[in-house]
């Protein structure tokens, strides 16, 4: 036995003399079959199209015809195009402004529903925007906010008020981030109360014993101890925040047209310069240059955004 046991330990001292426990080598093995077929999507329906998007940035191209090498030109153009440049401007107010709306809210929402009994449906409730689809939505939407719809109709029986028009082109944009942070806090709220509800009760039993106020609780407590789960949530929507598409689409368009292109996010831009929104048509590689744009902006504020928001783990 003395001797098998001293063959086991030169066994052990070579795996790691070579970097590697047999454990750990059979433990890789095991993690294969999981990870390959992932990695293989990833690398068909993402790391393939975007590699894809890059080439055809650097050339003229409608979609039909030979594609027509043009270099950095669909770039240069794109800085000196003032639709995209408000396409820009339109997805980062949507990101900061909408999200800031979204973070209070859903962390005011949460402060309050977890207190109730009947939370656990009142969080269904406030989550249900977010199942449906935002087509549905977005007719419903305007439906409460055109010329004689909902709002106009209760502020015309209640103050005799005349109908505003929430719908036009004035206050399209803002009536966009309103629905944005409607559809998307239901979500943020159940995000932020699973971080929130995992905390023991005792941190707050013993903030309370010392006289903490419920403020001091907030930002002693909670906030410390769910930031974890904040952060990955203000990554997730810098990321959700460039994608928004078929709510403004369709709230913002007609049957036969887009929305004007004052409201236009980068999203818009990129199907608009696609599909025929402007003039000339099917500029697909124009249309690609700005959506790599976007995608490097995008990628820098996530990194940024991590790098911002990194604190040491709290365990507990």
């Amino acid at each position: 036995m003395a001797l098998a046991a001293l063959s086991g330990t030169a066994t052990r001292r070579r795996d790691h003399a070579g970097g590697m426990s047999a454990f750990e080598r059979s433990r890789r093995r095991l993690y294969l079959p999981f990870v390959v077929p992932a990695l293989l999507l990833h690398l068909v329906f993402v790391i393939g199209p975007t590699a894809a998007a890059l080439w055809i940035s650097f050339h003229r191209w409608d979609g039909v015809s030979p594609m027509e090498w043009t270099g950095l030109d669909n770039y240069t153009a794109l800085l000196e195009d003032s639709t995209f440049r408000t396409a820009l401007v339109n997805t980062l107010v949507i990101l900061v402004v909408a999200g800031l709306a979204i973070f209070v809210i859903s962390f005011v929402l949460t402060m309050i529903v977890r207190e109730l009994r009947w939370k656990s449906f009142v969080r269904s409730v406030l989550f249900f925007p977010h199942i449906v689809s935002a087509i549905v939505l977005s007719i419903v939407w305007g439906f409460i906010f055109q010329h004689n719809g909902v709002v106009n109709t209760i502020l015309d029986r209640l103050f005799g008020a005349e109908p505003i028009p929430w719908l036009n082109a004035d206050n399209l944009f803002v009536m966009i981030l309103i629905g944005t942070v409607w559809l998307s806090t239901g979500l943020y709220v159940t995000i932020i109360m699973a971080g929130v509800d995992r905390i023991p009760q005792y941190f707050y039993d013993d903030a309370q014993l010392a006289g903490a106020s419920a403020f001091q609780r907030l930002r002693h407590v909670t906030l410390p101890l769910s930031w974890d789960v904040i952060s990955v949530a203000a990554i997730f929507w810098t990321i959700s925040s460039l994608k928004i598409f078929e709510f403004i689409y369709a709230f913002g368009g007609t049957t036969n047209d887009l929305p004007p292109p004052g409201v236009w996010n980068s999203a818009l831009f990129v199907y608009g310069e696609s599909f025929g929104g402007r003039s000339p048509s099917y500029l697909f590689g124009y249309a690609s240059a700005s959506a790599i744009l976007m995608l490097g902006l995008f990628a820098f504020l996530v990194v940024g955004l991590r790098r911002l928001m990194r604190r040491d783990p709290i365990e507990f």
